[in-house]
């Protein structure tokens, strides 16, 4: 089964994740919006993305597990906006290729993987411990959405396989 991790945003990352390894993990695609330059997602792009992946698997082996976001206290409303709109493009995609999609609230795979209350940056960490192979991918800072991809995609392959 490929399942597909999500961490929306425009900062965030998608992971493809197969029998409990990462096959690759992509920063989601942007692309620059009116006069001020600001990003947005590129769902094209995504779309894309998705189908050089999935081509040659039967749709009935892939769950696409998305990231239940919501507005943050202290965010504003442009940014809220934007994220929602994020948010939106991935179910649409998702919804128009007909992939099944579920959906995970951050304090549940974080208690998972004992990550609440903890810097942003422990996510990082804790996929390097649990994936080693891939840490090189992993080095900078800025790639802990990348690892939210990958722990939302591990959480959901290892609660799956517990239920089955």
């Amino acid at each position: 089964m490929l399942i597909i991790g999500i961490d929306p945003g425009i900062s965030g990352s998608i992971c493809f994740f197969k029998d409990g390894k990462i096959l690759d993990v992509i920063e989601m695609p942007t692309m620059i919006e009116g006069k001020k330059n600001k990003k947005q997602v590129n769902g094209s792009q995504i779309y894309n993305e998705f189908i050089k992946r999935i081509k040659h698997i039967d749709k009935r082996d892939i769950r696409v597990i998305i990231e239940q976001v919501s507005a943050m206290p202290g965010q504003g409303v442009t940014s809220m906006f934007n994220f929602g709109q994020s948010f939106g493009i991935l179910k649409g995609i998702c919804s128009a290729m007909q992939l099944p999609m579920y959906f995970v609230r951050p304090a549940k795979w974080k208690k998972y993987f004992n990550l609440i209350n903890s810097q942003k940056d422990a996510s990082r960490t804790k996929a390097i411990e649990i994936f080693p192979y891939f840490s090189l991918n992993l080095a900078k800072k800025k790639d802990s959405n990348k690892a939210d991809a990958i722990l939302i995609a591990s959480y959901y392959y290892e609660t799956f396989r517990k239920e089955e």
